[in-house]
């Protein structure tokens, strides 16, 4: 059974995905409980989207589906959920039910478990993803989120007011949607999002982050962050967003970053950053909950960006080359190629690069050496060389080589940097 509905259901699933999910089904159905897909896989499924991960909801409790299959993780046991490992993929599988007391605009401070799918999919945020599906192919949609769907429209389940009261994350989701999808929002959600707006102060920071990069990453997120403006979203949050200022050529040029790479998200945000004319001291990355990989990545990015703008003004070409390897064997190689991929997205937008890009691009690749590790000379080479112990000496000194044997003016040659090493000493007074 779970060949058959792959094959007639799901043409925008991993085969391996759908079976497993199909068998979850076939399993609470063999006992005698409903059981259907739900929410974004539906959804996706019937805009034509790939569909990544599969939930279920069923009438049974979370209990009984603990107890009918071998592997599974009691994950939210309060909330009626349960995960379901099936030949290498989890499932979500989910009570029936129906939630109260969103004193938080966060959370339910109540649970009931309901006997009623309609009942459940009434609790869900927008009508796109109130809808499931049974193993026979039957919609149960009794929010017309197919027509909704075809109208390109996002509209909250039921009153728009009270669904932003009970999470106010949703309200970024909504935008998220509209952006992703290119849909409009429903006049009378998006009127309740302004009402409400205010509550996004409850909403942690990592989650409406998470949401941002969802949209960052997305198709068209000039859109989304246009919404943002326009509803003035960023003054609401935990940490607000300084959104002002703008440069125009660093925003219009966020889409034209491609998303072949994870990084490339980060150089989405650094074009957002420096739109917004907001430096690289900025406390925001952290506020706004960035990893500490993510926060660095991005920081050197505005680094590089301070750096160059503010020291390359009027330079002669060598010293231009020169400067332009200081900054790379600062920032290093791989942040130095993002933030050419940044200057060529604002080129590609009809703005002006900060810096000659096929020029740099070519003093980057005529690099002999782009980092210590690179070096013919070790630091305990050089200690043994000069005969001295290791101090706060040596870190400039390789600072110094580096750069000559990455400009080309001293070979990368062992001997040659111990001579320029010695020279330096006796010269310096070192």
């Amino acid at each position: 059974m779970a060949e058959l509905h792959n094959n007639t259901i799901w043409k925008h699933a991993d085969k391996d995905l759908a079976d497993g999910s199909a068998q979850v089904i076939s399993i609470l159905q063999g006992e005698g409980h409903e059981a259907f897909w739900v929410g974004g896989c539906v959804r996706d499924e019937y805009m034509g989207r790939t569909v990544n991960d599969m939930d279920i909801t069923t009438n049974a409790l979370p209990e009984v589906t603990l107890s009918l299959f071998e592997k599974v993780i009691p994950t939210g046991m309060k909330h009626g959920t349960v995960t379901v490992l099936m030949h290498g993929h989890a499932y979500e599988v989910t009570t029936y039910r129906i939630e109260k007391g969103y004193e938080d605009h966060r959370r339910p401070s109540e649970v009931e478990f309901v006997d009623d799918i309609e009942k459940d999919l009434r609790r869900r945020d927008f009508t796109m993803n109130a809808m499931a599906l049974a193993m026979d192919g039957r919609f149960v949609d009794p929010f017309g989120g197919r027509s909704d769907i075809d109208d390109r429209l996002i509209r909250c389940v039921g009153d728009p007011k009270v669904r932003f009261q009970e999470d106010a994350l949703r309200m970024i989701r909504c935008i998220r949607f509209a952006s992703n999808f290119g849909f409009m929002i429903a006049k009378d959600t998006w009127a309740a999002l302004l009402e409400q707006r205010s509550t996004l102060g409850w909403v942690a920071m990592e989650r409406i982050r998470t949401e941002l990069d969802k949209l960052m990453s997305g198709p068209d997120p000039l859109r989304g962050l246009e919404l943002i403006r326009e509803g003035r979203l960023y003054e609401h949050v935990k940490m607000p967003f300084p959104y002002s200022g703008h440069q125009s050529a660093y925003i219009s040029a966020i889409p034209a970053v491609g998303m072949s790479s994870p990084e490339q998200v980060d150089v989405r945000y650094a074009l957002l950053l420096l739109g917004c004319r907001i430096p690289s001291s900025t406390p925001l990355l952290r506020q706004w909950t960035f990893s500490n990989r993510r926060m660095e990545l991005i920081k050197k990015l505005l680094q590089l960006q301070e750096a160059w703008t503010e020291n390359s003004e009027g330079l002669t070409s060598e010293q231009a080359r020169l400067l332009w390897i200081r900054c790379v064997l600062i920032a290093g190689e791989p942040i130095a190629a993002l933030w050419l991929e940044l200057q060529q997205a604002v080129q590609t937008a009809g703005g002006t690069p900060a810096v000659d890009i096929p020029q740099a691009r070519a003093w980057l690749s005529g690099m002999p050496v782009k980092s210590l590790r690179e070096l013919a000379l070790t630091g305990d080479g050089l200690l043994s060389a000069v005969g001295r112990r290791g101090g706060p000496w040596m870190k400039p000194l390789l600072s110094h080589l580096l750069l000559l044997a990455a400009s080309g003016q001293v070979g990368n040659d062992t001997t040659l940097l111990i001579e320029e090493a010695k020279r330096v000493i006796i010269d310096e007074g070192i």
